[in-house]
């Protein structure tokens, strides 16, 4: 019985700690765009491409490259369309409103996600959810400045495309949920891998049609896209997804929660984003607005 116990805490305290990681490496996306010197749609490319490159092997060694029939290949397909998409908005959108706010936009998927809980699967409304919405927006009035008519076009195109980010994303997790429960005995590995090289053809596709180029200019660029490859689209997700079953709907929510937190604080500390006390409070409540939405907590 003791040693069942102590194995179970060892494995939460491995868990926790393999989000708090998973989440650190990815808070760093929007600074890996940044100072990566190619176009938003460039470095959406390179970071699935990259990703899905470093996810083959894997899928390789664990002998997942076969045919898993054309439903699989259907929702790998969406999956990969829906996320390119996303990444485009918040890529595009971390250039106009920087890695801080542009981060933490495409996290109000969590309300959409919510919401589609409620309408559409039956869920019961939470009262912490009819809160959380209005506590968001207020955040985020605060971030961006209370008076909305003074911000640039760029800014404001900024916050759109991150609120943009936020329904493809939601979208997109809806239909990577599809795909993982109709294929069990598949690894995440191969799941990955496939949404990532799916989405790496849809952003191919739209730089040829858009005239834009494939080229890496410099050195900092190739290391930024390989660490946003490597970092944010492979080790990060793949450390999240396996720690979430062993922690606490709360717990994880909390945690997870460091990822648009630290995001804010990198944009303040690496490229000066200009930042008063009011838009602190601002990132505080829609970090908490943000919480009240995801979480369902656990029953003791």
């Amino acid at each position: 019985m003791l040693m069942s116990r102590m194995f179970h805490a060892s494995r939460h305290h491995h868990a926790v700690g393999a989000l708090v990681i998973g989440a650190i490496m990815i808070s760093f996306s929007g600074v890996w765009v940044k100072v990566s010197h190619v176009t938003p749609t460039a470095s959406a490319f390179y970071r699935v491409f990259f990703g899905g490159i470093i996810l083959l092997p894997a899928a390789l060694f664990r002998r997942e490259m076969a045919w898993h029939g054309g439903r699989h290949l259907f929702l790998s397909l969406v999956c990969g369309f829906l996320f390119a998409i996303d990444l485009v908005f918040y890529h595009y959108s971390v250039v106009y409103v920087g890695p801080g706010l542009g981060t933490i936009l495409p996290n109000f998927q969590v309300f959409i996600l919510a919401a589609t809980g409620i309408f559409l699967f039956g869920e019961k409304v939470r009262v912490l959810f009819l809160i959380s919405i209005p506590l968001a927006f207020i955040g985020l009035f605060l971030i961006v400045g209370i008076d909305w008519g003074q911000l640039d076009q760029l800014n404001k195109i900024g916050v759109y495309f991150g609120l943009a980010a936020a329904v493809c994303y939601a979208a997109f997790l809806l239909f990577l949920r599809k795909l993982q429960s109709d294929q069990a005995g598949v690894s995440f590995f191969y799941v990955l891998m496939m949404v990532s090289l799916s989405a790496s053809a849809v952003l191919a596709l739209e730089i040829f049609r858009a005239g834009d180029t494939f080229s890496i200019p410099d050195l900092q660029s190739f290391f930024a896209l390989v660490a946003l490859g490597l970092f944010s689209q492979t080790i990060g997700w793949m450390l999240i997804t396996n720690a979430l079953p062993a922690v606490l709907a709360s717990l994880s929510g909390f945690i997870l929660l460091l990822q648009p937190a630290l995001a804010f604080v990198w944009d303040v500390l690496l490229f000066q984003r200009p930042t008063s006390l009011i838009n602190w409070i601002g990132v505080f409540i829609v970090l908490i607005a943000i919480y009240f939405g995801s979480v369902k907590f656990a029953k003791h």
